[in-house]
């Protein structure tokens, strides 16, 4: 979906998209966004901050509300950094500034499908695949997250970061290398980026937010995940598990 006022900018993006083989279809205004959304979700959004009705950032902010996890890309003519955190704090995937190259726009839907790719239904259901960390799950191809027993609604961007994490537990990642993971690309965007989805996830994840856990800072390199209960003589098993 290409959600863009600006009929002409719309029209230009849908074919590059179709040039890439996508079926591609455009609104104009924030309402109908929501109103096509909840008719049948799309594979990405498109989606211009600045439109009548209901603007960019609020569609991102019902669309989560909403658990809805369809990737989101913005397109803006703003570029302080604020706009960008709150875009991302509100749940988008990725965020490019107008003006803006169509072939990298093309690259970052491609990067975004690739990574938000929806399994194809086997004729058998193959095992299911989890990475475990303690009591956190994550399952890579249900696209879920239990803590303790209980799901976790988490958006792509934070999703992804989790289970990169969850791959290799107690691993120290930096912060560009968790941004690298999350976007692929860091041309419009900072490392803070990874810091905004840190804290959103450590709202979702821990027990006490402001004193973690799980999610933990290593000062002056970056963030690791890590099982709580290892080192105060709990079960502790940590790594990849799999079940019929």
């Amino acid at each position: 979906m290409v959600a863009e006022d600006d009929e002409k900018q719309a029209e230009l993006v849908r074919r590059y998209l179709e040039r890439e083989g996508h079926g591609v279809t455009l609104v104009h205004d924030g309402l109908a966004v929501l109103e096509r959304v909840r008719q049948r979700e799309p594979d990405l959004i498109v989606l211009d901050v600045m439109m009548p009705k209901a603007d960019g950032l609020d569609v991102v902010r019902v669309l989560r509300a909403e658990a809805r996890t369809v990737p989101v890309l913005m397109l803006t003519a703003r570029s302080t950094e604020d706009d960008l955190l709150l875009g991302l704090d509100l749940g988008a995937d990725d965020y490019m500034t107008k003006p803006y190259s169509p072939r990298e726009l093309m690259a970052r839907v491609r990067t975004l499908l690739r990574r938000t790719a929806r399994p194809v239904p086997a004729a058998a259901p193959p095992a299911v695949r989890t990475l475990a960390v303690g009591a956190l799950v994550v399952d890579p191809d249900r696209h879920e997250v239990h803590v303790d027993g209980d799901a976790v609604e988490c958006t792509p961007g934070e999703f992804r970061l989790l289970a990169a994490m969850a791959a290799e537990p107690d691993r120290v990642f930096s912060r560009q290398r968790l941004l690298e993971e999350l976007h692929g690309f860091d041309r419009y965007i900072s490392t803070r980026t990874v810091d905004v989805h840190v804290m959103n996830l450590r709202k979702k994840i821990e027990r006490a937010p402001r004193r973690p856990a799980r999610l933990l800072t290593v000062f002056g390199v970056g963030y690791k995940l890590t099982d709580p209960e290892r080192g105060r003589g709990g079960p502790g098993g940590a790594g990849r598990h799999a079940q019929a």
